[in-house]
């Protein structure tokens, strides 16, 4: 009897032995190299963990300021050495807390920050000098930042010290999460914006996490997670370009953010291949001369899609497997997921474990003791270039259409997405996948979990401070500011400087998402 096909969460068929015939003709020196040299398919740094560990950046952010500024001191306090911050829809969309479309969202999915004074909330007591924080945000990153920036300032700690990274990638949330709020070129604009500002006054600051976590949250294959990131990545390089900037003065600071599945092979593929395929792009499309601008550094986050509400505790195991495939693959840093949060957001047991698993791979597993451990297997080399040339087919698709944003325009990578999403819920439905404690290993009366609790008073109480910080605040100096942020919304001055004029002077971040909303449109898919 033949052996049942095996296939990856791509497709890529999965033969039942991988011999030295497999990689017959294969050229170790051109497709591995060194680790820390090109094209980097080993990782990006000589050492890798044997010199330092990845950052572990466990994801935290809920309900007000305070109460989220209280978890980022219990992580620090049990042993996380970086901070990674979500925001509530609101906060996303350029909403005010007291906004009509903000009500029964405020602090439900992150944390609400409506201006200067609750970031001050946020980052109190943190150190700001040493310590990393990753935002993820996007259609307001800019004004997050700025107000990070402004608050580090008043603590002493110039923008030239602090460091971290806003995601700020609108490509992936036309094509995958749809917090998006000005149209497709606009926000390129505000991209390139803030590139050219941190280029000169925040150098240590990442200013793109180019993501291919949600396209893959989304339904996508591990291809197309990073075929379309790659494809996204290449449109933020070419704009910035056209804006006058030089390849190397912002590529250095690009960063990417990868999902963490369960098909353990095939993600340490995606990872190797992901780093090789950005360093051919830098250098032969675009001519980078830095070595900098040519490593692919990403972030990982373990797969929220594959957590299950039914027998929450088999979550464990599952982040545990796509942590030790990030591992090996060679991330820069890594979020590990509470085991309940299919059900709501992380207790501080789930928060604390999900912590914990990170650092029994980092110190107890013995896989950061040589850099790309799984290198020259028979079958991780066969299945990083098989990867690889997958994703280079989406890719050269993408530019026969004339780029992401016109593949965006035209529906492309969404169409794609969906019907991998399709393809992959089907075969669980006829359990041709097996999820377990799902479709198979189900228990009857599972016992009731612990969710997190969400205070109810938190959206009036910031309603409360928002109505008292437009009644304490200079009036006439907002409404002239925000006027200069129109101004040069409607001309080509950079953003960033106006709109740090107007958080100064205590304008909200709706009051400046609007500034900006009157004059480039709200997009409509």
């Amino acid at each position: 009897m033949a052996d049942d096909p095996r296939h990856t969460d791509s497709g890529i068929e999965i033969r039942p032995l991988y011999t030295a015939a497999d990689l017959d003709g294969w050229d170790a020196e051109a497709q591995l190299g060194a680790p820390g040299e090109p094209p980097y398919t080993r990782g990006v740094y000589p050492s890798m963990y044997r010199g330092r560990l990845w950052t572990m950046r466990q994801y935290a952010g809920f309900g007000s300021a305070a109460t989220t500024n209280e978890r980022f001191k219990f992580l620090l306090a049990a042993g996380q050495t970086g901070l990674s911050c979500a925001f509530d829809l609101p906060t996303q969309m350029g909403y005010d807390s007291d906004h009509p479309r903000a009500e029964g969202e405020v602090g439900k999915v992150g944390v609400a920050i409506d201006s200067i004074d609750d970031m001050r909330v946020l980052l109190d007591g943190l150190p700001l000098d040493t310590v990393t924080t990753s935002m993820t945000i996007n259609s307001t990153a800019a004004i997050l930042l700025l107000l990070y920036e402004l608050v580090a300032e008043e603590q002493g700690v110039s923008s030239e010290q602090i460091s971290g990274t806003i995601q700020n990638d609108l490509l992936k949330e036309y094509i995958a999460r749809g917090t998006y709020v000005y149209p497709p070129r606009e926000s390129m604009r505000i991209i390139t914006d803030i590139f050219e500002y941190c280029a000169k006054h925040v150098p240590k600051w990442n200013t793109i996490s180019i993501s291919g976590y949600h396209i893959r949250e989304a339904g996508s294959t591990a291809v197309q997670e990073i075929a379309f990131t790659l494809a996204n990545a290449i449109a933020y390089v070419q704009a910035a370009i056209d804006a006058g900037l030089a390849v190397d003065e912002f590529a250095p600071r690009l960063s990417f953010f990868w999902n963490g599945h369960n098909h353990f092979f095939e993600e340490v593929a995606k990872f190797r291949a992901s780093r090789r395929m950005w360093h051919r792009i830098m250098t032969e499309r675009f001519d980078a001369q830095d070595p900098r601008s040519t490593m692919l550094r990403f972030h990982t986050q373990t797969g929220g899609s594959t957590l299950t509400a039914q027998q929450p505790l088999n979550n464990v195991v599952r982040v545990a497997v796509q942590a030790m495939a990030a591992v090996m693959g060679g991330t820069q840093s890594l979020h590990t997921n509470g085991y309940d949060e299919a059900l709501g957001l992380p207790t501080e047991e789930a928060a604390r474990i999900a912590l914990r698993t990170q650092q029994i791979v980092g110190y107890e597993a013995g896989v950061t003791d040589t850099p790309d451990p799984l290198a020259g297997s028979y079958l991780v080399e066969t299945l990083t270039d098989e990867v690889e040339r997958l994703a280079w087919e989406y890719i050269v698709r993408i530019d026969e259409m004339g780029g992401a944003v016109a593949a965006i325009e035209a529906g492309y990578q969404m169409d794609e997405i969906e019907q991998a999403a399709y393809e992959y819920t089907k075969s669980i439905d006829d359990d041709e996948r097996v999820i377990v404690g799902v479709n198979k290993f189900s228990i009857d009366d599972e016992p009731e979990p612990q969710v997190f609790p969400i205070d109810p008073a938190l959206e009036r109480g910031q309603r409360e401070s928002l109505a008292a910080l437009r009644a304490e605040r200079d009036a006439g100096e907002v409404q002239a500011r925000l006027a200069d942020v129109q101004a040069a919304a409607r001309g080509s001055q950079n953003l960033l400087y106006p709109m740090k004029d107007a958080l100064r002077a205590r304008a909200t971040l709706g009051e400046v998402s609007d500034a900006l909303r009157e004059v480039f449109g709200q997009y409509q898919p």
